[in-house]
């Protein structure tokens, strides 16, 4: 069987490249000039999806596709752009064409609320933990069933995927994974004791466990990108390896080198 990520050559892309673009009127402007140029398949028959926008749409596109695992190729019409390539309108299939594949795993959350069933989530950036009122949470964390922490009094606590760990990871003074590395990092956000833990990196087969100490009194929700759950008392994260995403990045500028370059940005 093909790979449905291995894409035909520019002139094999004619009819089969479907645009989406955020709501404004840089992304509306640069999707319309796309589209008079080179058409805009349905998603059920296309073979690669451009995404005119920022990381949010990027993202808000790898969502939608779950489970059909169609690369999506984004052009920065937003302001950061860490996951988008530049946007030109020239030579848009032989672009494609030639764009390099990364292939990426999600969060699964499994958060728990009171007595009653869980709620699951995918999270292509983080699943974060985060106090709703003034007073500071207090969480335990497990790993592998292991109890490694026994009580971070904290504002929350964030595990990133590789490619998340430019985003709030990053913001939170987390680390930044390469995408090659195995790792999940788990990052603290504004701990209070103990205070000098800033986090740590782990396996990527790990299996986190949150569990909310004092949940009635210092209430927490749980969010997994767009998902929020809110006062969990315990919530579950891993790497589902069942689920993959594909982005499509041009050859001298893949999102292996941005995370590497991400490194020594001053």
């Amino acid at each position: 069987m093909s790979d449905p990520t291995q894409l035909p050559d520019g002139a094999g892309l004619a009819g089969r490249i479907a645009i989406v673009a955020a709501p404004t009127d840089l992304a509306a402007e640069a999707m319309a000039r796309l589209v008079a140029q080179y058409g805009n398949s349905t998603l059920d028959h296309a073979r690669v999806v451009v995404a005119l926008g920022g990381d949010g749409l990027m993202l808000e596109t790898q969502h939608r596709l779950l489970g059909r695992n169609l690369p999506v190729y984004g052009m920065n019409c937003g302001s950061v752009g860490f996951l988008m390539n530049d946007f030109r309108d020239e030579s848009l299939p032989d672009r494609l064409a030639l764009a390099q594949a990364a292939t990426l795993h999600p969060l699964r959350m499994r958060a728990y609320v009171g007595t009653g069933d869980p709620v699951e989530a995918l999270a292509i950036n983080e699943v974060s933990l985060l106090r709703e009122t003034r007073q500071a949470a207090k969480i335990r964390i497990l790993i592998d069933g292991k109890k490694r922490l026994d009580e971070l009094i904290c504002d929350g606590v964030l595990v990133a995927t590789p490619a998340g760990s430019t985003a709030y990871n990053l913001s939170a003074h987390g680390p930044i994974v390469p995408l090659g590395a195995n790792l999940l990092p788990l990052t603290p956000i504004s701990a209070f004791r103990p205070r000098r833990w800033r986090g740590a990196l782990l396996p990527a087969e790990a299996r986190v466990v949150f569990e909310v100490l004092e949940h009635d009194k210092r209430p927490v929700a749980a969010v997994a990108d767009y998902t929020e759950v809110r006062d969990v008392r315990r919530v579950e994260v891993w790497e589902d390896r069942e689920v993959a995403l594909t982005m499509l990045f041009d050859p001298d500028h893949g999102l292996s080198e941005r995370i590497i370059a991400e490194q020594f940005t001053v």
